[in-house]
């Protein structure tokens, strides 16, 4: 089975190296994913390619299959990841960064593609691709969030729905996002919800990707 067709992207970790702190990325990831987080995407943009490849090892080893694993921007990286055998699942792609259809020739058809998305004109340019280019959206911010001081203009959960229902693909909420917003963003059609600062400075990352884990599920 390939990762795009087990993918599950209900309950969904954005990491940060800061934010993390001296316990580090892999140890966060680790426990988030025994809380039962299913995908995770490593986000860093200022660390080299030869120490993400170390850290992308670590991950693949705490995640152990549990979870699908992708890379934020970087498709050079995923790319040098999988040719040397790491069990990196596909992409996630800004709308500055490599073109989607680029990152599906280059990573193949059983790649993930995940694109940012949040604005008329995303969905436009996304009807003009081939269909199964791209697997899902990261739609967002909800609420404004200092782990992306670049951030469009808060959609708020009403815009995220509005958004939702425009869409041909399975959307991911992402941006400011507390646990308390999970039910009413399922509510609001969400195919899962992506957490940042939540999980990566908490105490106990395992009990918080619970607790996400739980409220997905009760808002089935």
């Amino acid at each position: 089975m390939s990762a795009r067709t087990a993918l599950d992207l209900s309950t969904y970790l954005v990491t940060d190296a800061a934010l993390c702190g001296e316990r580090g990325v892999a140890s966060v990831v680790g426990a988030a994913v025994d809380g039962g987080v299913r995908v995770v995407q490593l986000r860093d943009k200022v660390d080299s390619t030869s120490n993400l490849l170390r850290l992308l090892e670590d991950l693949a080893t705490a995640i152990d299959g549990r979870a699908a694993l992708l890379v934020n921007d970087r498709l050079d990286l995923a790319i040098a990841a999988r040719a040397s055998g790491l069990p990196v699942d596909g992409v996630h792609l800004g709308q500055g960064d490599a073109a989607a259809a680029i990152a599906r020739d280059r990573l193949g058809p059983d790649a993930v593609v995940g694109l940012t998305a949040n604005a008329p004109a995303h969905l436009e340019a996304l009807r003009r691709m081939p269909r199964g280019t791209v697997d899902y959206l990261g739609v967002g911010v909800i609420r404004p969030t200092a782990t992306k001081p670049d951030h469009p203009p808060a959609l708020g959960i009403d815009g995220f729905a509005r958004f939702a229902a425009e869409a041909e693909l399975p959307c991911v909420a992402i941006g400011g996002i507390t646990l308390s917003d999970v039910a009413p963003l399922r509510s609001a059609g969400a195919a899962g919800v992506a957490l940042v600062s939540a999980i990566c400075t908490a105490d106990d990352p395992r009990a918080v990707a619970r607790d996400l884990t739980t409220r997905w599920e009760a808002a089935r």
